[in-house]
């Protein structure tokens, strides 16, 4: 099975970037927004992709033939390339930016699908209610992938429908840079549809890893959401200010951004899931009620992150 068309259902910051990538490299697009208001809110962020995506390829004008490529899922083999293949990106931008879609009608948004991934808010009692509602309007083939960032997919796979079409698909933040994508099935996923998803990763220009057994966090998360913990438990707990660690941080590492610039790209929202799906986040004398009250601060004053204008830092 080849897939050629997809529903990304939920178009926040992953969302989007997942269906504008999609859209990039050719695949049909339709995003499945809640509401109006919801929809306004993904089209502003295909507007702030499609200017993000020309200003990746023309800085790809600068190296081609010479360089690595900085946005391998933009362009993997830069050095081989020519101004002729940045031109033809360029286009390609045009085109995903036209063609993909928005639709409020989950049915209208699913009927048809070769793919359809979910990317809600990271609530397991919102995903699962989204789960019951979409069983039901799906064609017989469609395959179903999660793009949990830190629960468990096999929580979810009954809900579907069709827990052997089901399986888990993690992206990471600002995809047409960071472009692994972890493939991760349950107990109940067929053999047969990791290869098709990692034929689609490849497809929209993706490096797919594939993850031999269900965990949460995957291997990005299980890595990197305990050093944002770490950081942010710095931060709540009066050791030093944000900028201070992500200062300590670059200097040490060598590293082009720090855990509170990443947070800011990642949005304190879903830092905040995050940590309230901690059962520690309860107590609030803890580091992690600590963090937990922080961003809940945040989120009540607007400070949602780079996107907002302001999360940790102002932009």
């Amino acid at each position: 099975m080849e897939i050629t068309s997809i529903t990304v259902a939920g178009g926040g910051v992953l969302g989007s970037q997942i269906a504008f990538q999609s859209a990039f490299k050719g695949l049909d697009v339709t995003v499945w927004a809640r509401s109006e208001e919801s929809k306004k809110r993904v089209q502003d962020r295909f507007d702030a992709l499609y200017s993000t995506y020309k200003e990746e390829v023309e800085k790809l004008r600068s190296i081609v033939g010479t360089e690595k490529s900085h946005a391998e899922g933009i362009l993997k083999d830069a050095k081989n390339a020519t101004n002729d293949d940045v031109d033809r990106l360029l286009v390609d931008v045009e085109r995903a930016y036209k063609e993909i879609k928005i639709e409020t009608d989950l049915e209208k948004a699913v009927k048809g699908r070769d793919l359809v991934i979910e990317s809600v808010s990271e609530n397991k009692d919102l995903k699962i209610e989204f789960y019951k509602t979409l069983a039901p309007l799906l064609d017989e083939e469609t395959i179903i992938a999660t793009n949990t960032s830190s629960l468990i997919p096999s929580w979810f796979m009954d809900y579907t429908g069709r827990p052997g079409k089901f399986l888990a698909l993690h992206f990471a933040n600002r995809i047409w840079v960071k472009n692994p994508v972890e493939i991760m099935v349950t107990s109940k996923t067929d053999e047969k549809y990791p290869p098709v998803l990692k034929d689609f990763a490849l497809k929209i220009g993706m490096v797919p890893i594939m993850i031999k057994k269900e965990v949460p966090g995957y291997v990005m998360n299980s890595l990197l959401i305990p050093f944002l913990m770490a950081a942010m438990g710095l931060l709540a707990n009066g050791v030093a200010d944000a900028e201070t660690i992500d200062k300590d941080w670059k200097l040490t590492m060598c590293a082009p951004i720090g855990p509170f610039e990443e947070l800011d790209y990642i949005g304190v929202p879903t830092a905040y899931h995050v940590v309230k799906n901690n059962p520690q986040s309860a107590d609030p004398n803890s580091t992690m009620g600590r963090i937990k009250a922080m961003l809940e601060t945040m989120i009540k004053e607007g400070k949602t992150g780079r996107e907002a204008g302001e999360g940790f830092y102002k932009y």
